[in-house]
């Protein structure tokens, strides 16, 4: 009887430990503590979670860049982040096996950028703006997108964060199209999208955008974006709370921090 209960205490436990994986090992980083569900088949394979101070990634070892990203950007991080310098110190993912990971090799003599999904001017201290820098939080990004406009975007996020007081963030690249080129190992996007979800007004939105040098840039209803990309982004929201659109910042052109 006594191997009976302790046999079934190691199988709830073990239940348990299944259910917790299944929610994700970083949930304060998400709304309502969910990750986002991978509908597209192609890109469910090979996926890793890694877990950073302030924020998280699903890590793709087909692409060898995220799925995505995601932060709860706070208005007192960004008052941190303001005060660190930046320090660059670009780094493989020493974490992600070898053959799924990509180098810094990869980037070099590319004519692409090493382009941030979590930006290092989002990071409050100096782990995190480390972390930042590790290439499974980098995709092979335009470098005018890059440092121009995209930088501008990510500008107009912090600045609606320090007004919201929170956000939660979610950045990723889109892989749209059959004619994706790669730099080493590494496939680069068609197109690069943000997530931003406020809590104070319970909508959302997404800035989205081709990886090209171009200041145009599209607003999309997180239903859409979902729809194009085959990632529930915000899986405990309804359709209808999806189609409801937070308005964004417009943007102009910034300076990469």
């Amino acid at each position: 009887m006594m191997q009976q209960s302790i046999a079934g205490f190691v199988l709830a436990c073990g239940l348990l430990a299944a259910n917790l994986a299944g929610a994700g090992g970083c949930p304060a980083h998400y709304v309502d503590g969910r990750l986002p569900e991978i509908r597209n088949q192609k890109l469910g394979a090979a996926t890793h979670e890694l877990c950073y101070g302030v924020f998280g990634v699903m890590h793709s070892g087909i692409t060898r860049t995220p799925l995505w990203s995601a932060e709860h950007l706070t208005a007192d991080n960004l008052a941190s982040a303001r005060t660190l310098s930046r320090e660059n110190s670009f780094h493989a993912e020493q974490e992600l096996p070898a053959d799924q990971r990509a180098e810094l090799a990869d980037y070099a003599r590319s004519g692409f950028d090493r382009g941030h999904m979590s930006p290092n001017g989002d990071m409050p201290d100096r782990q995190s703006q480390h972390d930042s820098f590790t290439l499974a939080n980098m995709v092979p990004q335009n470098g005018d997108n890059n440092r121009h406009i995209w930088a501008g975007i990510e500008g107009a996020v912090r600045k609606l964060a320090k007004k919201e007081g929170d956000l939660y963030v979610i950045t990723g690249p889109a892989f749209v199209g059959g004619n994706l080129q790669k730099i080493g190992n590494v496939l680069v996007p068609s197109h690069i999208y943000k997530v931003v979800y406020s809590p104070r007004q319970k909508a959302g939105a997404a800035y989205y955008i081709e990886n090209k040098a171009t200041d145009d840039y599209q607003m999309l209803s997180i239903a859409q974006l979902e729809s194009t990309i085959g990632i529930d982004l915000l899986p405990s929201l309804t359709t209808r709370q999806k189609e409801v659109m937070l308005r964004l910042p417009s943007v102009r052109a910034g300076k990469s921090r």
